[in-house]
């Protein structure tokens, strides 16, 4: 813990009930940033006053939260900002000591598993068969529906620790499985729904050099289940929405984080927690597409 007097005064403080004196704290308890965390965790366990109590918790969430702002932008920046590293900063948010460490660790051993079983003379659907094998039979991932009373649902690291996931968490794990093993899986514009796509490449005979990309079938990450585009045609059919060529876009990794903050927002959507569906729109509103 960071220790001198004017730390200690200003700790003291936290109870004032004068709401100017509590922000003029405020600003310069942040100011010292997240090594002041420590302090303010032990002045939580050591006071009787619920109200204050109250005020050191929205401290120690606007430390975090700045720190992970930083964070969050420093990938926006990154020319080759993975999916992966994008969703451990979202999962942050909600559990800022997450360890990291674990989560990679899982991952890999999923992929390897998979890996194992890949070879080069599989057909597209041959490969997804055995991605989904290992994934939701052997690793017993299970898929919920989205529901906006549970955050933990929309977090990497929750989805894996509890096997279970919505299809936005699954499909981010799902999608960063496909990049690590080559298999062409992007998330796909579809409407009210999270749904991924196996491209491949399909070649012009006047210009061989400019292959093109094209949908060869589609998968619900709640479960892996595969579906023809005649499928998802009569899915717009009974959305009575024509389907453009847009929704058929492979989403970017920005994407895919941006959709995850607006969803996981929703989640804190009254008068309590408004401020974090704030925040998460802010940084969602961070990615410009």
């Amino acid at each position: 813990m960071l220790e001198n007097n004017e730390i200690k005064a200003l700790l003291h403080l936290l109870d004032d009930p004068d709401e100017d004196v509590f922000v003029s704290v405020s600003e310069k308890i942040v100011s010292f940033g997240k090594s002041i965390i420590p302090n303010l965790e032990h002045l939580w366990e050591n006071v009787q006053n619920p109200y204050t109590q109250e005020r050191i918790e929205q401290l120690i969430h606007r430390l975090h939260f700045r720190d992970l702002s930083e964070e969050f932008s420093l990938w926006l920046n990154d020319e080759n900002a993975s999916l992966l590293s994008g969703s451990l900063i979202v999962a942050k948010y909600h559990f800022p000591d997450i360890n990291t460490s674990l989560i990679l660790l899982e991952i890999e051993k999923i992929r390897r598993n998979v890996w194992i079983e890949l070879n080069a003379y599989l057909t597209p659907m041959e490969r997804v068969s055995i991605l989904n094998s290992i994934f939701y039979n052997y690793y017993k991932q299970i898929g919920v529906e989205v529901s906006y009373d549970n955050p933990d649902q929309f977090l990497i690291n929750k989805a894996l620790e509890t096997k279970s996931g919505n299809a936005i968490s699954n499909g981010i794990v799902y999608l960063i499985l496909c990049h690590l093993l080559d298999i062409p899986v992007s998330a796909i514009h579809i409407p009210r729904q999270f749904i991924l796509a196996y491209f491949d490449e399909v070649f012009d005979l006047e210009a061989p050099d400019k292959p093109t990309p094209h949908i060869v079938f589609f998968i619900d990450p709640i479960s892996g289940q595969m579906y023809s585009k005649k499928d998802v045609d009569n899915y717009f059919k009974k959305l009575s929405v024509p389907p453009s060529p847009y929704f058929f876009k492979p989403m970017s990794n920005k994407q895919v984080i941006k959709y995850l903050l607006e969803e996981l927002s929703k989640c804190f959507d009254d008068d309590n927690n408004r401020y974090k569906m704030n925040e998460l729109l802010t940084l969602a509103n961070m990615i410009d597409l």
